[in-house]
């Protein structure tokens, strides 16, 4: 969820990338960029400010809720991770370069098998019209890119990811860099140092990179159920919730 600066960090580029290195980066406040699609080389990033989305915090408005509400959009998660990451990566009119280069491109896929990564598909029909894609630690989400072939569907992604995170117990979504669109949905910006003591707390239960300890956020309780709040009802089939549902948890958890 960003827009690539210039290097933050003075760190030599890496090559190739690793998972294991990559998880580490993240659980400091660091993470890897490229100059270009095509670039070779990665670098190292760590904001002064960073942008982060309070969970609840975020900011409904009444057209997402009517859009999500009356399901407007087809939402899933894990289906199509790959095609969400070249779909992020895509060159278009208005950005005709992006920083996710082949070896971001094949850590992320990596990290999506280990169980680490994760996409938030939006379909209209069976074409993929938005969505997102990140990298869940610990009880912290870390949003990479987002995307939008149709008006709200970025909007829809990010706010089915606020619902799974909050079912989960996450209770960080890192969203790197502030921009005009996650303002608007509730994103602030704040000092390293403040986002360091908030991702600290949301690390505390990870014992090692790939172990953890109860309390760690699950990236996938939304699909079994959201549970009764405040007069919600629970879901009790497995699956995805429907829009109406997911409206009222916004709603009823901010």
């Amino acid at each position: 969820m960003r827009a690539p600066p210039s290097p933050i960090l003075d760190v030599p580029p890496i090559d190739p990338l690793d998972p294991q290195l990559v998880l580490g980066a993240y659980a400091v406040g660091v993470f890897p960029m490229a100059d270009s699609r095509t670039a070779d080389e990665i670098y190292w990033v760590e904001p002064q400010d960073r942008a982060v989305l309070p969970l609840d915090g975020f900011h409904l408005s009444q057209s997402l809720r009517k859009t999500i509400a009356r399901d407007r959009f087809r939402v899933t998660a894990d289906q199509q991770f790959g095609a969400m990451m070249r779909l992020c990566a895509e060159a278009v009119p208005n950005r005709p370069d992006t920083w996710i280069n082949p070896q971001i491109e094949d850590v992320f896929n990596r990290l999506h098998r280990l169980g680490f990564a994760h996409s938030i598909e939006v379909w209209d029909g069976d074409e993929m019209v938005g969505g997102l894609y990140g990298l869940a630690l610990g009880r912290a989400f870390f949003g990479e890119s987002m995307v939008s072939r149709a008006r709200d569907a970025s909007k829809v992604a990010i706010a089915w990811l606020v619902a799974r995170l909050r079912a989960g117990g996450f209770v960080l979504l890192d969203c790197q860099f502030m921009t005009e669109h996650l303002a608007s949905l509730g994103a602030v910006e704040i000092p390293r140092a403040a986002y360091l003591v908030e991702l600290s707390g949301a690390l505390s239960a990870v014992t090692g990179l790939g172990d953890s300890s109860a309390g760690v956020g699950d990236f996938f309780a939304l699909d079994r159920g959201v549970a009764a709040v405040d007069g919600v009802p629970a879901e009790t089939e497995s699956g995805p919730p429907s829009g109406k549902v997911i409206a009222q948890f916004l709603v009823q958890t901010s």
